[in-house]
């Protein structure tokens, strides 16, 4: 029986390959569509990792479910000097600046603005902490039940583990927010920008997705870094009549993870030839 036993063994066909776009460097990723949250892909789609800047995205949703986007928003000094005591990516806001709320969205999602972060979270609510509060509760409401919330901006602060949040969860996050125009029209945004008037300086404002203009289709949405989270990005592209959504965390450069998307999007869309990504590094 032994010997029977070890003659299946070695005539058994081997194991059929993981099904699925190969090549994908990050350590956890998830794909959907976003029409239907069909799951298409995920590996560790459940594992939770500090999700860095794409935090702001759910900073953008908590001002979008609010409302009011023309209401005016003053930039004080701490706003700034926030950005600057983290070392975090500011949109080089400046102390009495007046800006709209709609304007510091692109601030926010754009060059990826700690200082606009700030500024929205203390114009919606008394404190940045009861923004941060609505932000836990806005997750709970969308089902994101891996993900919590330390801050308004995704930096490791207090904890160098802050805002943890999984693929799923983000990509949850992301079909959340496409659902308001105003928020489809600012991530696909590649350049912003603002003249100088009255109170506040002209401002030019980079979008960090470098799959933007690079990616055919591609609309979105957020990139993030931390030493801790590693390179991740929520995003989104468009062909034909099918949306796909998806999020990649813990990518180990910044290319890489433009190059993940760009495999699971091709798989996704069934594109036979690769995509050929000419992006440029991007720091958040």
């Amino acid at each position: 029986m032994c010997l029977l036993l070890i003659a299946a063994l070695l005539t058994a066909p081997p194991a059929a390959a993981e099904a699925g776009p190969a090549g994908v460097g990050s350590r956890t990723a998830y794909l959907t569509d976003a029409a239907s949250g069909g799951t298409r892909w995920a590996r560790g789609a459940d594992t939770a990792y500090p999700a860095a800047s794409i935090t702001k995205v759910m900073t953008a949703l908590v001002v979008l479910r609010a409302g009011g986007l023309d209401r005016v928003v003053t930039i004080e000094q701490k706003h700034v000097d926030y950005a600057v005591r983290h070392g975090a990516t500011s949109a080089g806001l400046r102390a009495g600046e007046r800006l709209t709320a709609r304007e510091l969205l692109y601030a926010l999602l754009l060059p990826s603005g700690a200082d606009a972060a700030y500024a929205l979270a203390e114009a919606y609510a008394p404190t940045w902490q009861d923004f941060v509060a609505e932000m836990n509760a806005t997750a709970a409401s969308l089902g994101m039940t891996r993900t919590r919330y330390d801050n308004v901006d995704g930096l490791p602060y207090p904890t160098r583990d802050a805002d943890p949040s999984t693929p799923r969860d983000l990509v949850r996050l992301g079909r959340a927010a496409l659902r308001y125009a105003a928020f489809r029209r600012t991530v696909r945004t590649r350049v912003r920008t603002l003249p100088g008037r009255g109170a506040h300086r002209a401002h030019t404002w980079t979008n960090t997705n470098r799959l933007l203009g690079a990616y055919r289709g591609a609309t979105g949405i957020k990139t993030g870094y931390t030493g801790a989270a590693g390179y991740c990005l929520l995003f989104t592209a468009r062909r034909g009549r099918r949306t796909l959504i998806g999020a990649t965390l813990g990518g180990a450069t910044s290319a890489g993870r433009f190059a993940d998307a760009a495999r699971l999007l091709d798989w996704g869309f069934g594109v036979t030839s690769p995509s050929r990504l000419r992006t440029t590094e991007s720091r958040d």
